[in-house]
């Protein structure tokens, strides 16, 4: 007997599908200097690692990452006004993720993200590939962030699938806790921003490129979700 297919692949963004960091890593500087000129500017690899619980707490870890005790509601709109200015400056899709989500098109495709959701279709829209996913759902658009399993089981309901057909493909153990609060099984990109929150939250798969995604997406256990 074949093993069953995953019937609905639900992305992260950053980390996962794009390499946002450098323009992050603007946004957040330049957010920094308006409010608290002469900050020390915190490097792209810093700011890789704040990222991943959408803008608010990014900023809120930016603040406490540069000793600087300003409110975050004092900073947040400054950095999103700073950010969707150079949203696409040097943001790309990681290498074979195109001709992995080519390949992939025989399935339901959709993208679950912190980052908000204007952004994100933005984004994937002048990359060329918004029209792969059947949904693009962002920070803002539900009352609550991963890892609530809030968006993914909404993605499952709308592809009225159970949520053991599903596959969650991640770059954090974020989306690992929100598989696993959904009931859905997980895949997890070594490449991305936070592979090493994997050791406390491994994933069901693991693999290197989404490349190698496509290739062993039927090796997922399906239906037996590593809630450990």
């Amino acid at each position: 007997m074949n093993a069953p297919e995953a019937r609905l692949v639900v992305f992260d963004l950053d980390g996962t599908l794009i390499d946002s960091a450098r323009d992050l890593a603007t946004a957040v500087n330049r957010a920094l200097q308006r409010v608290a000129p002469g900050t020390l500017v915190l490097s792209d690899d810093v700011v890789r690692t704040l990222v991943g619980s959408g803008a608010r707490v990014l900023i809120a870890r930016s603040l406490a990452r540069a000793g600087l005790s300003v409110p975050v509601e004092d900073v947040l709109p400054v950095f999103l006004e700073a950010y969707a200015s150079c949203l696409l400056d040097t943001t790309r899709l990681y290498p074979g993720a195109a001709e992995a989500l080519d390949r992939l098109r025989g399935r339901r495709l959709a993208v679950l993200t912190n980052k908000p959701g204007d952004m994100s279709r933005a984004i994937l829209g002048a990359l060329g590939v918004a029209d792969r996913f059947s949904r693009i759902v962002g920070g803002g658009d539900l009352p609550s962030k991963k890892p609530d399993p809030a968006g993914l089981l909404g993605l499952t309901a709308e592809a009225a699938i159970d949520p053991s057909a599903a596959l969650m493909v991640g770059d954090s153990g974020i989306d690992v806790r929100t598989g696993r609060a959904a009931g859905v099984p997980t895949a997890g990109v070594t490449y991305g921003f936070d592979a090493a929150s994997f050791r406390d939250d491994p994933p069901d798969l693991l693999v290197d490129s989404l490349g190698e995604l496509a290739d062993r997406l039927d090796e997922v256990p399906l239906g037996a979700v590593n809630t450990a």
